[in-house]
């Protein structure tokens, strides 16, 4: 046999036996992953792509946008054994908590309901007592240096087309008569800074019962209120609306394809043709994508771009405050654990939001809400809330309540980073002595669908209506799932890539839900000695978890500084680093021996000699 035949039956033989351990090892790997499932689920679920985020400490920065701040609509429970208290408001324990653990200074949303002030009219005691309640929280909100949106609503008994504090006003005189006057004495006598939105949710028939124009003519009442207390005290109240459901939908059927049947364009134009003050405009918004302000309109542009150039025809200033003043993950029900139980999900859903919020131009939002709606009259359950409650108990603090502590932790300066990732995220400040970086990993379950939603208004009429038949249908969910094979659809090839991209995001996101990301967090040019502190959320903890760092240590940096963090599904860390200051050396410690003058020097004393001649000498 000649030596190059010897060589590859030698190979062919190692080929062999290593194909045979091979195999020898995937079946016990196999073996031991069918006896232990979980732990093999997580170890292949550790693939997911390593992410870096490099910050340079020092970039230019702008001063943090008020997106960003711990804003909060403070309704909840909806009933109150104290009939003075306001129905609608949260329970002073919570709130009380939050001006402890987070203040009031941001927008604060208060709904005044006009329905329930004046059904205490016959006892002038219990009326005042409400209108106090209301007061010593719009006083405190001014006092800590924040803004109050105070949401007028509820038709009073006699004034409405019907007996219901939904309807539309009917004597519209009266109704102007009790408006002005609450706005005259809050913000013209008391000056608190209070802007005024007219109604909430009046596309809605449990919310209004009326046509377009009777609210457009509710609107006028207020705001032709307000420019004539601004001519008489020489001061601005701010005025807005409408707090649609959505910001196309209107008072009748309406889709994001026919914007301009919305109620938002319906006011913009109403308050032009009728010289009204329009201050700021609102709108809800509940959903469970990060993504929604950035969702494509016909015109090629997000909403927010829409709505100010109508603004800018109607000869409105096109950068009056656009503001989403009610949100909340959202999966189209009252009840969800990810709003409890699993309260992380949404703990991360938050941040997420708030960044891309700001990234499509919005002015500002306000989250709601304070604390969960439970026992009311009216028998809608709800725990949308930071606080959960019990009728047996107070209730407590939801993991969600923590962000907002996170987020106050935030500095006054904002770094521009990007991670350039679907699902991880980050938000970084600075101040001259700390910084604080606030990182998300949010993976929306419902990603595909958004992902269409995010693009449909770019599709020809005939293929936008192919798109929503699939969502309507739930044959979306069909195709997602692998259940259902785009290529053979009867629609283009647009649609198509459209689902082939919704199937690989959807793919990719189940992956991630299972799957620890790690990040590398670099920092750069930055020197000296710091503490840092890590704080974490995420799915060890969902009620009443205590706010405190699960990483503590000082650090010492030479011109970078570079961590390694494991970022779990649904969850956010804050790392914040203080400088510690520097310690001074003395400047001169001398070290020639101190003069010391003869004549204070004492001669050292001589002992006695012994008397014992035995030891005299020792």
């Amino acid at each position: 046999m000649t030596k190059h035949k010897i060589q590859n039956k030698f190979k062919a033989k190692m080929l062999n036996d290593k194909t045979f351990v091979l195999v020898f090892v995937i079946l016990i790997l196999n073996l031991f992953c069918a006896l232990n499932f979980d732990i093999c689920h997580l170890a292949f679920a550790q693939t997911a792509d390593d992410l870096e985020l490099i910050l340079d400490i020092n970039s230019s920065t702008i001063p943090i946008p008020k997106v960003f701040k711990p804003n909060l609509d403070l309704s909840g429970r909806g009933f109150n054994s104290d009939n003075t208290w306001p129905q609608s408001l949260a329970s002073k324990e919570a709130l009380d908590a939050w001006q402890k653990d987070i203040g009031f200074n941001g927008f604060y949303r208060i709904q005044y309901n006009l329905w329930e002030i004046t059904q205490l009219a016959k006892d002038q005691a219990a009326k005042d007592k409400m209108l106090a309640n209301y007061e010593n929280i719009i006083k405190s909100i001014n006092d800590s240096g924040g803004t109050v949106i105070l949401n007028l609503f509820g038709t009073p008994a006699g004034m409405g087309k019907i007996l219901d504090k939904n309807s539309s006003p009917l004597n519209l005189a009266a109704y102007k008569d009790l408006v002005k006057g609450i706005i005259k004495d809050l913000s013209c006598e008391k000056k608190y800074n209070i802007w005024y939105e007219v109604w909430s949710a009046p596309d809605l028939e449990g919310f209004f019962l009326g046509r377009e124009l009777d609210y457009l003519n509710l609107y006028r009442l207020v705001s032709e209120s307000v420019k004539e207390l601004e001519a008489q005290y020489k001061i601005h109240i701010p005025v807005g609306a409408p707090g649609a459901s959505s910001w196309f939908h209107s008072i009748g059927e309406n889709n994001v394809l026919t914007p301009e049947k919305s109620l938002v364009y319906a006011l913009i134009k109403f308050c032009y043709q009728n010289h009204l003050n329009l201050d700021f405009i609102t709108w809800h918004s509940f959903s469970t994508d990060p993504k929604t302000e950035k969702e494509n309109t016909i015109y090629d542009k997000n909403a927010l771009s829409l709505v100010r150039d109508w603004l800018s025809y109607f000869n409105f200033d096109k950068n009056i405050s656009l503001i989403v003043d009610e949100w909340n993950y959202d999966r189209h029900a009252n009840l969800i654990p990810e709003r409890k139980e699993k309260a992380y999900i949404t703990a991360s859903y938050i941040p997420a939001r708030l960044k891309n919020m700001y990234e499509a131009g919005l002015d500002n939002q306000l989250y709601f809400c304070l604390e969960d709606f439970q026992g009311n009259p009216e028998g809608v359950t709800r725990n949308i809330g930071v606080f959960y409650l019990s009728l047996k108990h107070s209730g407590g603090q939801k993991v969600s309540y923590n962000v907002f502590r996170m987020l106050k932790e935030l500095e006054k300066n904002m770094f521009s980073v990007k991670l350039n990732d679907e699902f991880t995220g980050a938000i970084a400040t600075k101040s001259d002595e700390k910084i604080a970086v606030l990182i998300y990993n949010y993976i929306d379950p419902e990603i595909a669908q958004s992902l269409v939603a995010q693009n449909i208004a770019g599709f020809s009429a005939a293929e936008s209506k192919f798109l929503l038949g699939l969502i309507r249908s739930d044959q979306l969910s069909k195709i997602i799932s692998q259940h259902e094979e785009v290529g053979t659809l009867p629609t283009t090839n647009r649609v198509k890539n459209l689902l082939k991209n919704a199937k690989e995001l959807y793919a990719k996101a189940e992956q991630l839900k299972s799957a620890k990301r790690p990040l590398k967090l670099n920092l750069k040019n930055i020197k000296g000695i710091y503490s840092y502190s890590q704080f974490t959320l995420d799915s060890s903890c969902s009620l009443n978890c205590e706010f405190k760092p699960v990483v503590e240590k000082e650090i010492t940096a030479q011109d970078s500084y570079q961590e390694e963090l494991s970022l779990t599904p649904y969850s956010v860390n804050l790392i914040v680093l203080k400088k510690k200051p520097e310690v001074k050396i003395s400047e001169a410690v001398k070290t020639e021996t101190p003069k010391i003058e003869a004549s204070k020097v004492e001669a050292p004393k001589l002992k006695e000699a012994p008397k014992d001649a035995n030891t005299a000498g020792k």
